[in-house]
């Protein structure tokens, strides 16, 4: 119950910072996508049943807010958390190029799904222009803030995992 209750506070805490203060702090008009990090992040600390679950509710209060087709973003996060849990097997807490790699890869991925799912399908063909000055931009600076929010997700699933295991015993 702790766990999932922690969980929907980091999802609004994330929610909150990415709508509010980094909208202040937007570089050209590009914020960090912090609901990707944080999918990312319990895809692969957790699994893939974490990683998708995380990423509905992401993408559903992304979709509630700000989204012009409810569930589009529930959807392309259900993905990146599911496919980010795949990677759980060989996760290390102690090592953080796998999860920067899978960040700026899940990053890249879903700006590339939003081009040709909102723009590409309504005849917007500049891709280039889209890629240049959207999506690599924001995945930069998504990877400049995850060196600052992914050691306090570790930690926050570290702490958590250290309880769930003290109970555990507790009942063995």
């Amino acid at each position: 119950m702790l766990r999932k209750t922690v969980t929907a506070l980091l999802i609004l805490f994330c929610f909150l910072l990415q709508t509010t203060v980094f909208r202040s702090l937007n570089f050209g008009g590009i914020i960090p996508n912090l609901m990707i990090i944080l999918t990312s992040s319990f895809g692969f600390m957790r699994g893939e049943r974490e990683g998708l679950l995380i990423g509905f509710f992401c993408g559903l209060l992304c979709d509630v807010f700000y989204g012009d087709i409810l569930g589009f973003y529930a959807m392309v996060l259900m993905y990146v958390g599911f496919v980010n849990g795949k990677f759980s097997g060989i996760f290390y807490p102690q090592d953080i190029k796998l999860p920067m790699a899978l960040i700026l890869l899940s990053d890249l991925t879903y700006g590339v799904t939003c081009y040709v799912l909102l723009f590409l399908l309504r005849g917007r063909l500049d891709f280039t222009y889209y890629l240049l000055n959207i999506i690599v931009p924001e995945a930069i600076y998504t990877i400049i803030v995850t060196l600052l929010l992914y050691p306090l997700v570790l930690g926050i699933n570290g702490i958590l995992e250290a309880r769930e295991k003290r109970r555990a015993q507790i009942f063995v």
